[in-house]
């Protein structure tokens, strides 16, 4: 069994790890500024409720105890940030991962998981797969801090014997938050969903079980050679069909308007610069296809919208 350290765990996807984790008798180690609903009820989970920038008691913690992996969800959106990306949450990140990657690397951490974003990627206007290779031509303040922290860490273990994964995870979802997908569907102006024509085309989300899969993937150690940066999606996309059917399912959506398809690919720069969800419906049928296979070698993708739970 694994001992393993995770920032962020208060927030929605380190909450369900730590329950995965312990559930498969792994030692967890905790840290965030908010209370976590599993301290206290494990003696396998250890939790210390601080900000992840106190520098000295966070590296105390990781110090006291033998980590062989650390997940690193802090400093990420749909976890403990809210939709606005400001100066002072890059700042703040970049110390924090300053101090986090040489902290695990001087004790000897043996995995090193960054939770990143696919959004570095930006709009795509050909039709190939994103692929880890794809250059990266994403711009807003989320897109510049997850491409510091990436570049960091891969600084910080070029020499080291801690192996980085970085996890680029396309929006993520589950049965009850379900923010990132209203977001390509719903018109807050008009207060209503829509979609273009038949609502056939589709998106590249991420089922936040599927990132857990693959993290318990990294954790009990892949054979062969596995640092380096992964696409974390479903394994198809979800279409704007599928996503009003699931909202109204669930009465989350009422109205729907029927539109004609936008003549062309654009982007509001300045209004996407520091709101993370903020989604202009004139980059709808750019491409939105991220390829998963290098990460398919980590885990089998199981999840999807119809048993996300």
């Amino acid at each position: 069994m694994a001992n393993v350290f995770v920032t962020g765990a208060s927030g929605m996807i380190g909450v369900a790890l730590c329950e995965k984790l312990l559930a498969k008798g792994h030692m967890v180690y905790a840290v965030d500024a908010k209370p976590h609903p599993l301290d206290g009820t494990n003696n396998n989970f250890g939790f210390v409720l601080c900000e992840v920038s106190d520098t000295s008691t966070v590296q105390g913690f990781l110090k006291s105890q033998p980590i062989d992996t650390v997940v690193h969800l802090a400093c990420t959106v749909d976890n403990d940030l809210d939709n606005m990306v400001t100066d002072a949450e890059m700042k703040k990140s970049k110390i924090v991962d300053k101090y986090i990657y040489e902290t695990a690397d001087r004790i000897g951490v043996k995995n090193m998981i960054l939770t990143s974003t696919t959004m570095v990627y930006g709009i795509q206007k050909g039709r190939d797969p994103i692929r880890e290779a794809t250059p990266e031509k994403g711009t807003s303040n989320y897109v510049d801090m997850k491409l510091t922290s990436e570049k960091m860490m891969l600084k910080a273990f070029k020499k080291s014997d801690t192996v980085p994964v970085i996890a680029r995870l396309a929006p993520i979802y589950t049965a009850e938050f379900t923010d990132n997908l209203r977001e390509r569907v719903f018109d807050k102006k008009a207060n209503a969903g829509f979609i273009f024509k038949d609502g056939e085309y589709g998106f590249s989300f991420c089922c936040m079980y599927n990132y857990i899969d693959f993290i318990m993937g990294i954790v009990a150690g892949p054979k062969g050679r596995y640092e380096g940066i992964y696409n974390i999606a479903d394994k198809r996309q979800i279409t704007a069909k599928e996503i009003v059917a699931y909202e109204r399912e669930h009465h989350r959506i009422g109205a729907v308007l029927q539109r004609s398809a936008p003549v062309s690919v654009s982007y509001n720069k300045s209004k996407g610069k520091v709101d993370y969800r903020y989604f202009d419906p004139e980059s709808t049928f750019a491409n939105w296809n991220i390829d998963i296979t290098h990460a398919s070698n980590i885990s089998t993708f199981r999840w999807n919208l119809t048993n996300t739970k």
